[in-house]
């Protein structure tokens, strides 16, 4: 455990410095550079913790669910991450509410966009001193695929596809609104806040994407719940 505490420690250093456009995060967030999100069992202080580092993908859903099967007991999930598929999110986070496992994000560690939901899933919640709930709100146009579309096909086919992110974007916030309830968190954590940061960052001013959320807020929006 003295390795891992040493390793929290160090990163929780470098993640010291303030990000100048998000000024509530770090500037070097530690969330893993895996391309895919990574399961690995360990014993950590005496209890059974399943690592959950790197980007949510389609795929984690049915590796969860291997590893809930493998992996007895799973006491904790500790994640870090920089977000993801969306939907896996949300269905990783489901299938951890339904397992009844407690979720983590350690000193140091990260977890972003699609991982909060992740975490959100847990039946009891934390995040230590230094740990860093990054939010955003979601875009599914802030990588020019619209505007690459609308500048390259017709214009009745540049329409349709912006009514099929609309309708995507609708979808998601809804799906959104109803993992908040079954995972007993605030749905003001979506209205008060992450639906309040700007998708693209804008030309002076506050260009700020991102917001941590602080020990306070993670309480009173009922994003942490332990203890």
């Amino acid at each position: 455990m003295m390795r891992f505490a040493a390793i929290f420690a160090a990163a929780a250093l470098l993640m010291g410095a303030a990000d100048k456009r998000n000024p509530t995060c770090p500037a070097d967030p530690n969330w893993s550079a895996n391309p895919t999100m990574q399961l690995s069992y360990r014993t950590l202080g005496g209890k059974k913790v399943l690592l959950a580092e790197g980007v949510v993908d389609a795929g984690l859903p049915a590796r969860l669910a291997a590893a809930f099967k493998q992996y007895r007991p799973i006491e904790e999930i500790w994640l870090r991450a920089p977000g993801g598929d969306a939907q896996a999110g949300n269905q990783a986070g489901l299938l951890i509410r339904k397992a009844g496992v407690a979720t983590r994000i350690p000193a140091g560690w990260a977890c972003f966009s699609a991982c909060n939901f992740v975490f959100m899933g847990g039946a009891v919640r934390s995040v230590d001193p230094d740990g860093v709930f990054m939010v955003h709100m979601f875009t599914v146009t802030a990588d020019g695929g619209v505007r690459a579309e609308a500048m390259t096909q017709s214009y009745d086919k540049a329409v349709r596809g912006i009514a099929e992110v609309e309708q995507d974007s609708a979808l998601l916030a809804s799906q959104d609104n109803d993992f908040l309830i079954r995972a007993g968190v605030s749905r003001k954590l979506l209205t008060e806040v992450m639906y309040r940061q700007k998708a693209v960052a804008g030309k002076g001013g506050d260009q700020s994407t991102r917001r941590c959320l602080t020990a306070k807020e993670l309480k009173r929006y009922s994003v942490t719940n332990a203890d």
